[in-house]
């Protein structure tokens, strides 16, 4: 908008007919709008004239006045210029701490290369761009996540990378080439867990086909018949099949050797029969394939089942939306070929247990890039938000709430990056062997400081971090929501316990 305007010239536009203000230097005429506005009349009337901006900020998100820009924005304040920074899709936010210290000007790391940097800015594009504004609507009318996203995805190989490294990366086209799946590893499955996470929608989160992020590995490391193997990962990485694992039951959660799910061989040999229940398995409410932990005549067992007769999805209500597409699976005498058994009969455990540490560690990448997100809220809300004459960040009990936060979220990332590295220099095995204890001590702590974090962020914000709309919506999602991934993928209890007696197998006959 060309048009300039003196600050006196503004405050005319203070009656009836016409009310004008200015926010950041901009002025927007709202004399249509204010019958409109969902704060009422009498806000907009008390700043006609007026420069609104503290007002303005101190009662709403930047992204309501992004939305209203092309109807309200007549005009700017003559030789002034915006200050409010204006986020593009892709930019680095320059808020302190709000990035990792490796996407920080001034700050070094020793793993990440160019290419990690190329990955990075273009995820966020595309989760700026794509992700974030299907997440949103998808998270508040909780239906499953659109066929054209999951081809977009496809297109440009998320789907592929959500899995991390590996040689069904090779010759893929990964976001248009911004890293070659040869060279891909697990620094930029880092990157991929944390950038992906940034939609602030944690229901969609899990909907945006997080069952198949830890199902397909079954199928990709232990299923003997190479041509169907390749058929059904065709498929899944194409977005027209949608796959879950389907392990948890009513009976049996982290004691996975519990299942009461059974799976009896036909005379012949040719095929067992499934019977038994599934509880809170994500995507089951949409999925093709369910791999599914039973039990068969003298152990575990995992199986893959397509969706068809006997097979029964319903949706569980859950903290979160039901984008997520959370089952309860019933099984009624399933025929199921006995060529869909993975890996061998009675040794299922393996198969369950083979991708618990990637699983985790995954979850850990997003809860600690969520933790980061509230620490961005949280010192955005204490620089804006005035109350009893200054602002909150001149309170010291809220600096003090922000430096644990910020400490918390500093340490954990840090963490994470030492554990990566180890990944990148383990083989499968040696990583089996040594670093199960470590992952599970690291989700473990990411979710404690979550839940300190979430706790704080909500007594920073008050009663608008209790409110799914608004300035604290972000914060409200978090503090609903972190939970989950203090139970999902193992309880923290379960995970702490773990931990420690990896530790106990490697503790030599010391004494003090």
């Amino acid at each position: 908008m060309s048009q300039t305007y003196t600050r006196a010239e503004v405050a005319k536009h203070n009656t009836e007919d016409s009310l004008w203000f200015v926010i950041d230097s901009k002025v927007y005429d709202v004399t249509d709008f204010v019958d409109a506005h969902p704060g009422g009349e009498a806000v907009l009337r008390q700043v006609a004239g007026q420069d609104a901006t503290v007002a303005f900020y101190n009662l709403h998100r930047h992204e309501v006045l992004a939305k209203y820009e092309d109807d309200l924005h007549v005009g700017t304040l003559e030789g002034e210029k915006p200050q409010v920074v204006n986020p593009q899709p892709g930019d680095l936010s320059t808020v302190p701490y709000a990035e990792p210290l490796w996407l920080t000007p001034a700050y070094k790391s020793p793993y990440y290369n160019d290419s990690h940097r190329r990955l990075q800015k273009a995820m966020r594009v595309f989760t700026d761009t794509y992700i974030t504004p299907e997440a949103q609507v998808r998270e508040l009318d909780g239906k499953k996540i659109s066929q054209e996203l999951v081809d977009r995805m496809a297109k440009v190989g998320i789907i592929h990378m959500r899995l991390g490294p590996g040689k069904h990366l090779h010759g893929v086209n990964l976001l248009d080439g911004a890293v070659k799946g040869e060279e891909f590893d697990y620094f930029h499955d880092l990157i991929m867990g944390q950038e992906g996470v940034r939609a602030n929608a944690r229901g969609f989160q899990d909907g945006q086909l997080a069952g198949m992020v830890i199902g397909l590995p079954c199928v990709m490391n232990y299923m003997k018949d190479q041509k169907r193997r390749k058929a059904i990962m065709d498929e899944v990485f194409s977005g027209k099949k949608y796959m879950c694992l389907a392990i948890t039951e009513a009976f049996a959660g982290s004691d996975v050797a519990g299942l009461r799910t059974t799976a009896t061989k036909t005379a012949d040999g040719k095929h067992y029969i499934v019977n038994g229940t599934k509880k809170w398995i994500t995507n089951g409410v949409f999925c093709d394939y369910f791999i599914t932990g039973v039990k068969t005549d003298k152990g575990l067992s995992v199986l893959i089942i397509e969706r068809g007769e006997g097979v029964e999805t319903k949706p569980i209500k859950t903290s979160y939306s039901p984008t997520a597409g959370t089952a309860y699976i019933t099984f009624d005498n399933v025929k199921v070929p006995v060529e869909n058994l993975l890996g061998e009969e009675n040794k299922g455990i393996y198969v369950i247990l083979s991708n618990f540490n990637h699983e985790r560690w995954t979850m850990a990448c997003g809860t600690i890039r969520q933790c980061r997100t509230i620490v961005e809220e949280c010192l955005k809300w204490a620089h804006q938000r005035v109350v009893f004459g200054k602002r909150l960040i001149e309170q010291p009990v809220i600096r003090q709430k922000l430096a644990k936060m910020i400490a918390l979220c500093e340490a954990h990332q840090s963490w994470l990056e030492t554990i990566t590295y180890q990944m990148c220099n383990m083989p499968y095995k040696q990583q089996s062997q040594y670093l199960g204890g470590p992952i599970g001590l690291l989700k473990m702590s990411a979710t404690r400081a979550a839940h300190e974090i979430a706790d704080e962020s909500v007594q920073i914000f008050g009663g608008r971090g209790l409110t799914q709309t608004g300035m604290g919506r972000v914060v409200e999602m978090f503090n609903r929501t972190y939970k989950f991934d203090a139970i999902l993928g193992g309880a923290e209890e379960v995970l702490a316990d773990l931990g420690v007696r990896m530790a106990m197998k490697q503790m030599p006959n010391a004494k003090l």
